[in-house]
C-alpha cells in the first residue's frame, strides 16, 4: 500500500505573492465607514479592515488597469458583535466583457465569540481578469448588521 501524509502536501504549497491592489486596481464600493476605509482591507498588514457605513447589501469591485491572472483569492471576515448569517458572492469579469461570472456563493453563520472569524481561501485559474466583485449580504434575515471585510488578498 502506498500512502502519504496530507499535511506534507499542504505544507509544500508555495507561499503566495500577493498583488499590490492599491497599485494595480481602482476600487468601486457602495459605502465605507470613515474609521474603516477599504485600503485597510486591501493592504497587507493594515489590520483593522473595511466596514460599510450602514446596513444592507454592499459591493466592493476591483477594476484592474491591466488584465490580471489570478490563481488564489483569500478573504477574511470578522464579526465580534452580533449573531447573523452572512452571504457573499465573488464574481469576475474578463477583459472586454460586460458580464460577471460567479466564482463562489457562500453563507456563514457568525455566533460570537465562538464563531467570529471566517477565512476563505480559493485556488482558482482566472486569466485576463478585468474586474473582481465581492457582494456581501451582511444579514440574510434583513437585520441591521453592517458588512465588514478584514482582508482580501489576490495572487
Amino acid at each position: 500500500m502506498r500512502k502519504r501524509l496530507i499535511t506534507s502536501l499542504m505544507q509544500s504549497r508555495p507561499e503566495a505573492v500577493w498583488l499590490d491592489l492599491q497599485a494595480t486596481a481602482v476600487v468601486e464600493l457602495t459605502s465605507e465607514d470613515d474609521a474603516y476605509p477599504i485600503e485597510a482591507a486591501l493592504s497587507v498588514g493594515r489590520g483593522q479592515g473595511w466596514r460599510a457605513s450602514g446596513p444592507g447589501v454592499q459591493t466592493i469591485r476591483l477594476i484592474f488597469g491591466q488584465p490580471q491572472q489570478i490563481r488564489r483569492i483569500n478573504l477574511v471576515f470578522n464579526e465580534t458583535e452580533s449573531n447573523r448569517t452572512q452571504e457573499f458572492v465573488l464574481r469576475w469579469s474578463p477583459e472586454n466583457d460586460k458580464g460577471f461570472r460567479e466564482i463562489v456563493r457562500q453563507q456563514w453563520n457568525f455566533s460570537p465569540p465562538q464563531t467570529a472569524r471566517e477565512v476563505e481561501d480559493y485556488a482558482v485559474d482566472l486569466a485576463n481578469v478585468y474586474a473582481l466583485e465581492l457582494v456581501i449580504v451582511p444579514d440574510i434575515s434583513g437585520g441591521p448588521a453592517r458588512a465588514s471585510l478584514e482582508s482580501m488578498r489576490l495572487a
